[in-house]
């Protein structure tokens, strides 16, 4: 399985709940964090399989459970969104969400006892909510962006989806204890305000559970950006713990001058090497350093060029050339190695709710962006995280947004 886990179990995760209570959005982001960590992860929407097969124009009336035609319709999508779940599994996959509203216990009895038939772990997440203001959120900012809802006047289309709620709620049976036999289950109700477990086992799992009860639905923006130039970058010169230079003092005043600018100051994260910690030093709100987020560990080869390690050391040269993503410096690290020790700084960030600030390295800032921006971690060696750079995301309903500024 995945880089970190010491077994072979594969996992189906099964989403339950009333459309506008944050399904999608908690299996995309289990997605971008499994698939971050190595786990060969995909999501089966059975709502991109409606709109891919049968259009996307359906209004409410498809989704009453008394319209005969509809229900057959969205049984074969689910059917279909399921087979091709189980294929995947047996052919390549690790981890696979299937996520729809399984509204029902026998629904779930039903898939349930598919996967368990080809040998797959299964564990239900449900998604209730209790919070008016939450779903209406959710209502507001992801539904009216749904393509079912596209040129339609955005107040007709809320009261069109409020219906296709209501029509769910009509036949709707909560995760309990009938569902509980042998079953294991997440609970998050109102976004995690409350977390119910029933039998939950086994590490992967146990992991997911972790991130989840750290989820929240505020939105922020998150800042990366590399410490200003130190006297070894100057030289070409890898690793170390060197000053800024000039010019990456000429950066830390201009990057003060960025965070003032900023409609509500955030939190600052930097690592705990002299360079990042110089950057930070200028602005007007404290940081926190981090021994997670330092540079990724060069071993034998810190403070050396790229030059004369293919001269001294053309082997090493060499492998690193071969697999960047799994080359681990002798005495040190790999890029594998940094995905993995800043998994505590992944929790970390989902649970400030406040905007943040990281002011790191090229290695670690690689692969924060590569899960910020749901990047698989073979595409980490080809980013472009440039010096005297803040790279701003600014959250959407699904994904973050990128804007870049130069500011040296």
């Amino acid at each position: 399985m995945g880089p970190n886990s010491p077994h072979s179990t594969r996992l189906v995760i099964v989403m339950v709940g009333l459309p506008a209570r944050g399904k999608t959005y908690i299996a995309r982001k289990l997605a971008r964090f499994l698939s971050w960590l190595g786990y060969r992860t995909r999501v089966f929407n059975i709502g991109d399989y409606r709109r891919a097969r049968l259009g996307n124009k359906h209004r409410a009336d498809f989704f009453d459970p008394e319209n005969a035609d509809g229900n057959r319709a969205r049984s074969e999508m689910a059917e279909a969104a399921l087979g091709d779940l189980l294929t995947w599994m047996e052919v390549d996959g690790e981890v696979a969400i299937y996520d729809a509203t399984n509204t029902t216990q026998r629904r779930r009895a039903t898939v349930r006892e598919r996967c368990v038939q080809n040998g797959l772990q299964v564990v239900f997440i449900e998604s209730a909510c209790q919070d008016p203001a939450i779903i209406e959120a959710n209502i507001r900012e992801t539904k009216l962006t749904s393509p079912d809802y596209e040129g339609m006047d955005p107040d007709e289309a809320v009261a069109d989806f409020r219906k296709r709620i209501a029509h769910y709620a009509s036949v709707y049976e909560p995760l309990a204890d009938a569902d509980a036999e042998g079953a294991s289950y997440i609970k998050l109700i109102d976004v995690g305000r409350v977390v119910e477990v029933h039998r939950l086992d086994g590490y992967l799992p146990a992991k997911l559970l972790f991130y989840l009860l750290n989820l929240h639905v505020v939105r922020r923006p998150i800042y990366l950006t590399r410490h200003g130039e130190s006297t070894l970058n100057e030289e070409g010169r890898i690793g170390g713990d060197a000053p800024l230079s000039p010019n990456g003092q000429k950066y830390a005043q201009a990057l003060a001058q960025f965070v003032a600018g900023l409609p509500i100051q955030p939190e600052v994260f930097t690592s705990t090497l002299q360079r990042t910690i110089q950057t930070a030093a200028p602005l007007a709100v404290p940081s926190n350093p981090w021994r997670a987020l330092d540079e990724i560990d060069a071993g034998i080869c810190d403070g050396m060029t790229y030059a004369e390690i293919a001269e001294q050391i053309p082997n090493e040269y060499e492998a690193r050339q071969r697999d960047k993503l799994r080359y681990r410096y002798p005495r040190g690290e790999s890029y594998q190695d940094v995905i993995a020790r800043l998994e505590p700084v992944i929790i970390e960030l989902e649970r400030q709710r406040r905007p943040l600030m990281v002011i790191a390295h090229q290695a670690v800032l690689r692969a924060l962006y590569a899960y910020f921006m749901d990047k698989a971690p073979e595409d980490i060696l080809r980013m472009e995280i440039p010096l005297h750079t803040v790279i701003q995301l600014a959250p959407g309903p699904y994904a973050f947004v990128e804007t870049r500024h130069r500011l040296v």
